[in-house]
């Protein structure tokens, strides 16, 4: 086990008994949504994940220790703490590993400490991905390069609609990253159900899930599998209104010359905001469903 990396007693269990685990970010605590509904939801996550057959593993990096299992206490301190806690991508694990400081794991932070615990299996809101303007900004999430080198599920919405799901599914596409449409052929927008773009594959079942993720480990694939389950159709969104905010929000963050990491926490913040506050409860939907999914697909293949 890496010397950095602290896997809490619950999930050391049911790791080392062969029961199913799945990883969840912290980021969404402490950047994605405003206290003390980070922490509620962080909370209900769990407790889905566990309804379903899993045992959930929250992950961050609090005093410079790698952590897969947090405690409830940890949570809260996250959910309060909010912005205070650093948004930690791969480049940053090591200086806040050596500094012994707090980070709130990204989609790549997540997938690489789940990788070194031992879980396969990790449910998101939705991944960073492409973001427009980029053939001048050079702005790609670095998840999408994690996606590309680690053998973890990360089960999403799809890629986050303030982005550019064109370019987003042609950078995965040259990575060599399936994209998974879970019950539908075309790839969910986050906060509304289509995009208008297409995955490469139609998966219809937890079970059909697993079989493909096993597959792709037994073959010696070193990257991920990107599975997008789209929002249920009662909390989705209306695409214009969404849209609008999208723009309004795009606007507002060049203005302000928002730029690097905290675009996407000011983004989405903002749309809130455009919203009435519609697209926080859209978003807390959306992660319970993907957690649901995530669980059941964490089940199937351990059986």
């Amino acid at each position: 086990m890496n010397q950095y990396l602290d896997i809490s007693p619950e999930v050391k269990t049911a790791l080392d008994a062969g029961k199913p685990v799945v990883a969840l970010e912290s980021t969404i605590i402490s950047h994605g949504m405003p206290y003390p509904k980070n922490v509620e939801t962080a909370l209900l996550v769990e407790q889905t994940i566990r309804e379903n057959g899993a045992v959930p593993a929250t992950i961050a990096v609090i005093g410079g220790r790698l952590k897969a299992g947090l405690s409830r206490e940890e949570i809260e301190y996250l959910g309060r703490t909010g912005r205070g806690v650093a948004k930690a991508s791969r480049r940053d694990l090591p200086a806040l590993v050596a500094r012994k400081a707090d980070g709130a794991t990204t989609v790549a932070t997540t997938m690489i400490i789940a990788h070194m615990a031992g879980i396969g299996i990790f449910a998101t809101g939705g991944i960073g991905g492409v973001h427009r303007g980029a053939e001048v900004t050079m702005d790609i999430s670095a998840d999408l390069e994690e996606l590309a080198q680690t053998p973890v599920m990360v089960v999403c919405a799809g890629a986050k609609s303030i982005l550019d799901l064109g370019l987003t599914l042609e950078y995965l596409e040259t990575k060599g990253v399936p994209v998974i449409g879970y019950g539908t052929e075309e790839l969910p927008a986050f906060y509304t159900r289509q995009s208008g773009f297409g995955v490469d594959y139609r998966v219809d079942s937890p079970e059909e899930l697993a079989a493909m993720f096993r597959t792709q480990r037994a073959l010696g694939y070193r990257g991920g599998m990107l599975v997008t389950n789209p929002i249920p159709a009662e909390y989705a969104m209306d695409k214009a209104l969404i849209d609008a905010a999208i723009e309004q929000a795009l606007c507002d963050a060049k203005a302000q010359g928002i730029h690097g990491k905290e675009t996407t926490p000011f983004l989405l913040a903002r749309v809130v905001e455009l919203t009435g506050g519609d697209s926080l409860e859209s978003n807390i939907r959306l992660v319970l469903n993907n957690a649901m999914v995530a669980a059941q697909t964490a089940k199937a293949l351990c059986g």
